[in-house]
């Protein structure tokens, strides 16, 4: 279950892992983003848990956990959406489970945004939200996505979180309310992508809105 945005939908958000460049194929038009950042993990520690065996999403594995994460977005979640220049991803982490070594848990607000260069802007063309429970485990190739428990749309939106994020319910819907903070993180994962990827961009764009400039 999947839960998408039109293209004239103003987003926002407040974490982020390693960014990643592909073209993305989506059945629905929508939009989304990728890369690690220092608003990400002081903004994940928001609804972090200190129980024994269970980490913070600022852990040294954080940005292993990110690019496995990235990667599954890009190449799972991605393949539904319209094919696109740019394939974005990038997420709110709630909390990370790490004490059972064969399914490490990370849970989050997951996003994911598809954009076409149009001179010097990006603008959006699909995307979507997809928040849950990510499980993921060590393989000789590094970190690989090996579940992802989704977040359900329409009535069952509320029950299904309640269940998936469990005592993270409340640190979730504060992460997920934050449309300032999302938009903040959204800009500086698109800004960091472009200048890793050098692309010859200034501004971003969503459907049916003026064009903004990036950090």
């Amino acid at each position: 279950m999947k839960r998408t945005i039109k293209h004239n939908l103003l987003l926002a958000v407040i974490a982020v892992g390693a960014v990643i460049m592909t073209g993305c194929k989506k059945k629905t038009t929508e939009t989304k983003t990728d890369t690690a950042t220092t608003e990400e993990k002081a903004a994940a520690t928001d609804g972090q848990t200190t129980n024994e065996g269970q980490s913070t999403a600022a852990d040294a594995n954080e940005s292993t956990y990110f690019m496995a994460i990235d990667r599954y977005l890009v190449e799972e979640i991605g393949k539904h959406y319209e094919k696109a220049d740019h394939c974005v991803p990038f997420h709110s982490i709630v909390g990370v489970d790490e004490s059972n070594a064969e399914d490490i848990q990370v849970w989050g607000d997951f996003w994911l945004f598809n954009y076409n260069q149009s001179g010097d802007t990006l603008k959006s063309v699909s995307g979507g939200n997809h928040p849950g429970l990510m499980h993921l485990r060590q393989t000789e190739n590094g970190y690989e996505v090996t579940a992802f428990d989704q977040v359900a749309d329409g009535s069952d939106n509320i029950p299904s979180a309640k269940k998936i994020f469990g005592d993270k319910f409340d640190a979730f819907q504060a992460v997920q309310s934050n449309d300032q903070k999302r938009e903040e993180l959204r800009a500086e994962v698109l800004s960091k992508y472009v200048k890793e990827h050098k692309l010859d961009v200034t501004m971003y764009q969503d459907y049916g809105w003026p064009a903004k400039a990036l950090p």
